[in-house]
Protein backbone atom coordinates (compact mmCIF):
# COMPACT_ATOMS: atom_id res chain seq x y z
CA UNK A 1 0.00 0.00 0.00
CA UNK A 2 1.57 2.99 -1.10
CA UNK A 3 0.14 4.88 2.26
CA UNK A 4 1.38 2.91 4.27
CA UNK A 5 3.17 3.79 7.76
CA UNK A 6 6.55 3.04 7.65
CA UNK A 7 7.42 0.29 10.52
CA UNK A 8 10.07 2.31 12.06
CA UNK A 9 7.18 4.90 12.38
CA UNK A 10 4.83 1.89 14.22
CA UNK A 11 7.13 1.22 16.46
CA UNK A 12 8.37 3.82 17.50
CA UNK A 13 4.59 4.63 18.16
CA UNK A 14 4.22 1.43 19.95
CA UNK A 15 7.01 2.05 22.27
CA UNK A 16 5.67 5.44 23.22
CA UNK A 17 2.30 4.00 24.09
CA UNK A 18 3.44 3.03 27.37
CA UNK A 19 2.74 5.60 29.85
CA UNK A 20 5.84 4.96 31.59
CA UNK A 21 7.89 4.77 28.77
CA UNK A 22 6.72 8.28 27.41
CA UNK A 23 7.39 9.45 30.70
CA UNK A 24 11.32 8.41 30.80
CA UNK A 25 11.63 9.56 27.45
CA UNK A 26 9.97 12.92 28.70
CA UNK A 27 12.36 13.11 32.02
CA UNK A 28 15.52 12.49 29.72
CA UNK A 29 14.70 15.55 27.99
CA UNK A 30 16.22 17.71 30.80
CA UNK A 31 18.33 15.60 32.90
CA UNK A 32 19.51 17.80 35.89
CA UNK A 33 15.98 19.34 36.59
CA UNK A 34 14.20 15.14 36.85
CA UNK A 35 17.19 13.16 38.18
CA UNK A 36 19.37 13.05 41.52
CA UNK A 37 22.79 12.96 39.63
CA UNK A 38 24.92 13.12 42.97
CA UNK A 39 27.62 11.03 41.86
CA UNK A 40 27.34 11.03 38.32
CA UNK A 41 30.41 10.46 36.65
CA UNK A 42 29.24 11.51 33.17
CA UNK A 43 27.83 14.27 31.69
CA UNK A 44 24.26 13.12 31.20
CA UNK A 45 23.62 15.48 28.01
CA UNK A 46 26.64 13.91 26.46
CA UNK A 47 26.44 10.26 27.48
CA UNK A 48 22.86 10.20 29.08
CA UNK A 49 21.76 9.58 33.00
CA UNK A 50 22.86 6.00 34.13
CA UNK A 51 20.16 3.27 34.95
CA UNK A 52 20.41 3.20 37.96
CA UNK A 53 19.63 7.01 38.75
CA UNK A 54 16.64 6.62 36.33
CA UNK A 55 15.40 3.29 38.34
CA UNK A 56 15.98 5.74 41.57
CA UNK A 57 13.61 7.96 40.23
CA UNK A 58 10.80 5.88 39.18
CA UNK A 59 10.87 3.17 42.00
CA UNK A 60 10.87 -0.04 39.71
CA UNK A 61 13.13 -3.03 39.60
CA UNK A 62 16.46 -2.13 37.55
CA UNK A 63 15.46 -5.00 35.21
CA UNK A 64 12.07 -3.76 34.62
CA UNK A 65 13.60 0.21 33.98
CA UNK A 66 16.43 -1.77 31.70
CA UNK A 67 13.55 -3.45 29.73
CA UNK A 68 11.30 0.03 29.11
CA UNK A 69 14.56 1.71 27.96
CA UNK A 70 15.72 -1.36 25.79
CA UNK A 71 12.15 -0.78 23.85
CA UNK A 72 12.82 2.69 23.55
CA UNK A 73 16.17 2.07 22.02
CA UNK A 74 15.03 -0.30 19.37
CA UNK A 75 12.03 2.11 18.62
CA UNK A 76 15.26 4.24 17.83
CA UNK A 77 14.46 7.25 20.37
CA UNK A 78 16.86 7.02 22.73
CA UNK A 79 20.87 5.83 22.72
CA UNK A 80 22.63 3.33 25.06
CA UNK A 81 25.99 4.11 26.11
CA UNK A 82 28.32 1.70 28.17
CA UNK A 83 30.65 3.51 30.51
CA UNK A 84 32.65 0.90 32.85
CA UNK A 85 29.23 -1.14 33.95
CA UNK A 86 27.07 1.26 33.74
CA UNK A 87 24.65 1.79 30.64
CA UNK A 88 23.83 5.26 30.35
CA UNK A 89 20.33 6.61 27.78
CA UNK A 90 20.13 9.92 26.48
CA UNK A 91 17.37 10.63 23.90
CA UNK A 92 18.40 10.24 20.35
CA UNK A 93 17.04 13.91 18.86
CA UNK A 94 17.61 13.68 15.64
CA UNK A 95 15.52 10.60 15.13
CA UNK A 96 12.72 12.25 17.32
CA UNK A 97 12.56 14.72 15.16
CA UNK A 98 12.38 12.71 11.90
CA UNK A 99 9.60 11.34 13.95
CA UNK A 100 7.96 14.39 14.26
CA UNK A 101 8.21 15.03 10.75
CA UNK A 102 7.00 11.82 9.70
CA UNK A 103 3.69 12.36 11.72
CA UNK A 104 3.22 15.57 10.57
CA UNK A 105 3.05 15.15 6.76
CA UNK A 106 1.15 11.73 7.68
CA UNK A 107 -1.53 12.67 10.48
Amino acid sequence: MADEVPADVVQALRALSNPLRLQLLTWLREPERNFDLAGAEVDPHEVGVCVSHIQAKVGLAQSTVSAYLSELQRAGLVRATRVGKWTHYKRDEQRIAELLTVLGKTL
